[in-house]
């Protein structure tokens, strides 16, 4: 899949006030997400109905690997978006906790 560029999550001083967590993505941005993530969809549905038609597994497994790579592609956008604004924003704000936090949810999209 082609790499767009979209502009990453542009964050305000609101990003992160205490008990409330919101991102502030751009439209733009969102709209980008939500075009990427259809088309994850219209991947799933394929792939739901290559199994009901019994194709090969090799290439359902094929799909599969493509969905993954899409799914990957959304995670690194919103990670990189997320790292640019909230992050930076936290740690400026002398919110240092946030580092573990990163690492966390990095070590979850990396398994």
């Amino acid at each position: 899949m082609k790499e767009d560029k979209l502009s990453p999550a542009s964050c305000d001083s609101s990003c992160h006030t205490p008990g409330e967590r919101k991102s502030h993505h751009s439209v733009e941005f969102k709209n980008g997400l939500s075009t990427r993530l259809n088309r994850i969809e219209g991947q799933i549905r394929g792939v739901k109905g290559m199994i009901e038609r019994d194709t090969y597994c090799d290439d359902v497994l094929n799909q599969l690997a493509a969905v993954q790579a899409a799914l990957n592609s959304v995670g690194r956008l919103l990670l990189e978006g997320h790292m640019k604004s909230c992050i930076i924003e936290r740690i400026e704000a002398g919110e240092h906790e946030v580092i573990d936090e990163l690492l966390i949810t990095v070590n979850k999209l990396m398994r």
